[in-house]
């Protein structure tokens, strides 16, 4: 009997829904701090870098480090709780974002959001694998990653319901502590109403009991298989831009047209992250299942295609001369940006040992969030800062974002190299499932 037949459609459908909402708090949390940064640096007279390492360094230091302890424990424990602990910490260290008085203080309380969102998607990738096959899985994650565009949309329609059109006297702390506290409510529902699935069943059936190895096996095993080291490249070498993008970007638009309505631009960029962002990413999901059944290397060279194509219209869209032509060029750079997403979370779990989805998703965020999100806002805040000596603040934001674009080179190519040693991994990967059920 298959986990399949244990849980409905119906709720299988509730849960990926669930996990999927909990996911867009998460990114409500991060985009929301880059939404508002002009409003937090002229409150506590912070610098570019320091804005940099607010939204980057230091929410990702912590998270990089404290996800690989957690989801060895979410591979052996009860993912539901870690799930539900994970989102009552960043929730309640959100409110106490809005609290902070000084630069110390709110670093302190990004660094707690860090430690709680660590525990989130290690947990909800599990909980999906162990719903859905592997032939439908890169839908199911992909349905999930649209919690990154619908969060991002979230956060700036939020903020535009707060602020007025000039954008004068934003109560940006306020906002931080109606969402902390929200999110702890859905934390509550989350324990409530979600039941633990049978780990493995989606392969092997419901009654699988696998034996879980010790930690270093576990990572040793993981960084053994060559697709998915190459995979983490890519994705974090992508979203090191697509992080930058969305931290700098409200910035770079107040320095673009300061008498641009406030309101309705984000009202605009909201609803771009919703419709393009989120149709990009579940179109990517759904080719990549469908390609991949024909070609599994489909699974590489759709996100290297997507990259390519973002790669001039991100350059070209700091360079146009006004508002409307930047926001016409970022709704078709967030169509191709959503896409390498579904694929990427697929062959992370897919390629992993079923007793070790959990610790896959936090080496692979280990990787992502260390490079792209420490990485990406905190290096561009510093080189805006750099060209200031030698430019304005609109020149030297564009110089910065430019320079940035361009590591969509390495990330293209990492993808090539996933789609030439998938075949084998993932074979490989058949095989040790099997075996491993078997020596039990």
């Amino acid at each position: 009997m298959s986990n399949q037949n244990k849980h409905s459609n119906g709720y299988r459908n509730f849960v990926l829904v669930l996990l999927t909402l909990v996911y867009g708090f998460n990114f409500i949390d991060r985009q929301i701090v880059g939404i508002l940064a002009p409003f937090i640096q002229k409150d506590l007279g912070l610098t570019n870098t320091e804005m940099g390492l607010l939204t980057g360094l230091l929410f990702a230091a912590l998270y990089t480090v404290v996800a690989i302890p957690i989801a060895w424990l979410a591979d052996r424990y009860n993912r539901v709780n870690i799930l539900t602990i994970a989102l009552a910490t960043w929730s309640g260290f959100t409110a106490l974002f809005g609290l902070a008085g000084n630069f110390f203080q709110i670093g302190l309380a990004r660094m707690g959001v860090g430690i709680g969102e660590a525990g989130g998607s290690p947990a909800s990738h599990s909980i999906i694998s162990d719903l859905y096959a592997k032939e439908e899985r890169a839908g199911a994650l992909g349905i999930y990653s649209m919690g990154i565009p619908l969060g991002i949309m979230a956060a700036y329609f939020v903020t535009a319901s707060l602020v007025g059109p000039s954008g004068e006297d934003v109560n940006w702390r306020r906002i931080f502590v109606i969402l902390g506290l929200t999110g702890i409510a859905l934390a509550v529902i989350v324990r409530l109403v979600l039941r633990e699935p049978v780990r493995g069943a989606m392969e092997f059936g419901n009654n699988v009991d696998v034996a879980q190895p010790p930690f270093f096996e576990s990572l040793i095993a993981l960084l053994k298989i060559p697709s998915w080291w190459w995979m983490c490249f890519g994705i974090a070498l992508g979203s090191f831009v697509s992080y930058s993008f969305s931290a700098w970007q409200t910035k770079y638009l107040l320095l673009l047209d300061p008498d641009f309505n406030f309101q309705n631009l984000l009202l605009i960029l909201g609803v771009i992250n919703g419709t393009t962002y989120a149709g990009g990413t579940f179109l990517g999901a759904r080719l990549a299942d469908s390609w991949g059944a024909k070609n599994i290397r489909a699974y590489g060279w759709l996100p290297a295609i997507a990259i390519s194509l973002c790669l001039p219209i991100g350059i070209i869209s700091f360079w146009v001369p006004s508002v409307e032509s930047h926001l016409i060029l970022t709704t078709v750079f967030l169509l191709f940006m959503g896409m390498y997403l579904g694929p990427s979370f697929a062959i992370a779990q897919t390629l992993a040992p079923i007793n070790q989805r959990a610790m896959s998703t936090a080496l692979f965020f280990f990787i992502l969030n260390l490079i792209a999100l420490g990485g990406g806002p905190t290096i561009t805040g510093w080189m805006i800062d750099l060209f200031k000596h030698t430019s304005a603040d609109l020149e030297s934001t564009r110089y910065a974002l430019t320079v940035t674009c361009l590591v969509f080179v390495p990330s293209i190519l990492s993808f090539l190299v996933v789609a030439r040693k998938l075949p084998k991994d993932w074979a490989s990967a058949e095989e040790r499932n099997l075996e491993l059920i078997q020596s039990d």
